[in-house]
């Protein structure tokens, strides 16, 4: 049976959409990623649907324009020599509210935070993601290794320049 594209557009925007906002932190972004990646996938579509359907080829596709935007969008990002404190000082309630890991995530190189996305968030197979990033399983569990270091170095420094509870100032 063999999927239209309006009807994959209107039935997978969403859960698409969902995963190019966890890779970009941004809607905007994630929303220009989706369009992309269908509008690649539109001008293919007799080719991508088999057995398997489109959307594994969607998401490469998506994946592989996120990895590779760096060198496109380089002149539009300015770095900052610190990121802005949120409104809370306790750092678990840091963590815990809305939006607060991706202050930590958009630290990390773009290969690793996609493979904490798709390790994490997707809940994704070391061999289905070094497939979808066209590298070998042991490069993901690098890149995880790292990624998840740095996380938690972050929080670790957090946690040390906030003042404990009760304590006098």
């Amino acid at each position: 049976m063999q999927i239209e594209f309006t009807e994959f557009v209107h039935g997978r925007s969403q859960g698409l959409l969902r995963f190019a906002y966890l890779l970009t932190g941004d809607r905007h972004l994630a929303e220009d990623l989706v369009q992309e990646a269908l509008v690649r996938a539109h001008r293919r579509w007799s080719g991508i649907v088999g057995e398997e359907g489109p959307e594994p080829y969607v998401r490469k596709t998506m994946l592989r324009q996120y990895l590779s935007w760096r060198r496109r969008r380089s002149f539009a990002e300015r770095p900052i020599a610190e990121l802005p404190e949120l409104a809370t000082a306790d750092p678990a309630a840091r963590v815990a509210e809305t939006g607060a890991m991706w202050v930590l995530l958009r630290t990390l190189p773009r290969s690793q935070r996609a493979v904490v996305v798709l390790r994490y968030y997707e809940d994704l197979p070391d061999a289905e993601i070094a497939r979808l990033l066209g590298c070998a399983e042991s490069t993901v569990r690098v890149h995880a290794f790292h990624a998840l270091k740095k996380l938690r170095a972050a929080l670790a420094s957090d946690r040390e320049a906030a003042p404990a509870p009760g304590g006098r100032s």
